[in-house]
């Protein structure tokens, strides 16, 4: 699929003015634009919060050549020392300074950040670096003493108004692409999966593609299919399927968001407390693990033992 027909590139912000961020964020952003400069940036916060949104259109505004590496497919040291180092030893095009976008930057491994060190300081005169990452603490300490650290984290007193934001965005989207769609419905996929805006449009979009408009039925398939195939491994104590299963399904909050809104019809009434339990332990847990992966592995064989599926 290209990018230019999903709908999370095809409507991507191309100014700051267009993101769809909290004031204290977008003053930070502006503030820069305004200068005309960019400094060294650490941007943390959840997934699909806006951050490499922010990152490209302050480039875009500022006319600068930059570069966005995902640190999650290429994370070893020699992704540093080619990609990064070749990009930023050149002269950009126009005479401003270069920018190096290094998307999901928790995933890269410690040496590769450590040599990532060393290049923001060679480079200090002619690039850049924008990091981002959903758990800062994966990021090593040299890191945040180079870089600013904006915090996407999105406080409850403002979540109202930024998803009525989004949700005008979201309706002028799939007018534009002739998606009919009810309304509520779409709010309700709004607040399911809040604050993570990418993963509502790639469920709209991949819905309408199916359905050919949004409706209820978008509810009750969401993911559905994906922790269905999960329980049954669950069931049958298959641990090495659970754990291919998590290594192609990363992102933690999807399956405990899932389990959450359809418990009542995959586990048995007594086994429900004992399960919520154990997912408000393990996403707690997410927030401080070294290895997401081994954290979810720990919360399968937990959950084999203890829970009665239906």
């Amino acid at each position: 699929m290209s990018n230019d027909f999903l709908y999370v590139e095809k409507y991507r912000p191309n100014t700051i003015e267009q993101c769809i961020l909290p004031d204290s964020i977008k003053k930070v952003f502006t503030a820069l634009r305004d200068k005309g400069e960019i400094i060294n940036l650490l941007l943390s916060g959840g997934a699909g919060t806006g951050k490499t949104s922010a990152a490209r259109a302050l480039c875009n505004e500022l006319g600068c050549d930059y570069i966005i590496i995902n640190g999650s497919e290429t994370r070893g040291i020699d992704m540093v020392r080619q990609q990064v180092g070749s990009f930023a030893s050149t002269m950009s095009t126009n005479g401003k300074v270069k920018v190096v976008i290094l998307d999901e930057a928790d995933y890269i491994t410690p040496e590769a950040q450590a040599a990532l060190r060393n290049l923001i300081e060679s480079f200090s005169s002619s690039c850049r670096f924008i990091l981002t990452c959903n758990f800062k603490h994966k990021i090593i300490e040299p890191l945040h003493s180079r870089c600013s650290v904006v915090d996407f984290t999105i406080n409850k007193t403002e979540q109202p108004k930024l998803m009525v934001e989004f949700a005008k965005r979201t309706f002028s989207i799939l007018e534009q692409e002739n998606v009919e769609y009810n309304k509520e419905v779409v709010i309700e996929v709004i607040k399911r999966h809040y604050p993570d805006n990418r993963r509502v449009l790639n469920e709209l979009q991949r819905y309408a593609n199916i359905s050919g408009s949004i409706d209820t039925g978008i509810l009750s398939v969401v993911d559905s299919s994906k922790v269905k195939s999960l329980v049954s491994f669950l069931k049958a104590k298959d641990f090495k399927s659970c754990r291919q299963w998590i290594a192609d399904n990363p992102d933690s909050s999807v399956l405990f968001n899932e389990l959450y809104q359809n418990v009542s019809d995959l586990v048995e009434p007594e086994s429900i407390p004992n399960l919520i339990l154990i997912m408000g332990e393990y996403q707690h847990r997410a927030a401080f693990v070294a290895s997401a992966e081994i954290n979810m592995a720990a919360f399968v064989v937990e959950v084999m033992k203890s829970v009665k599926w239906k």
